[in-house]
């Protein structure tokens, strides 16, 4: 069983701000600052340090972030290099609906994969 980030939503451009809350979260906890998740912000990428992006990209490495189509082919390259016959999906989402929604993306993703095979 492996594990994977996902933030799912309508667009790739709002999955992206959902998951700026995750992203937040990691750089407060490697930075002795942990917390309460935090709530998302516009454009967070663009307001942090190389080193940070850096320690971002290596500790969220196995994260799918987008749209519907976005999560399913993530799904389905995942699945095919790793092998894994179970995952186990994570969601660090501030807002609750949001977070539904996103598993619920994930879930008819993995469904159509499914049917597809």
């Amino acid at each position: 069983m492996l594990g994977l980030n996902i933030c799912a939503a309508d667009t790739d451009e709002e999955a992206r701000h959902l998951f700026s809350s995750h992203q937040q979260a990691m750089v407060n906890n490697r930075t002795g600052r942990p917390g309460r998740l935090p709530p998302p912000v516009d454009n967070y990428e663009e307001h942090i340090t190389p080193q940070i992006g850096a320690l971002l990209q290596h500790v969220l490495a196995c994260s799918l972030v987008g749209s519907p189509q976005t999560i399913r082919d993530g799904l389905a390259h995942f699945i095919e290099n790793s092998g894994a016959d179970e995952i186990m999906v994570t969601g660090q989402i501030f807002d609750h609906q949001a977070r539904l929604k996103s598993f619920e993306i994930v879930a008819e993703a993995h469904g159509k994969l499914l049917a597809a095979a």
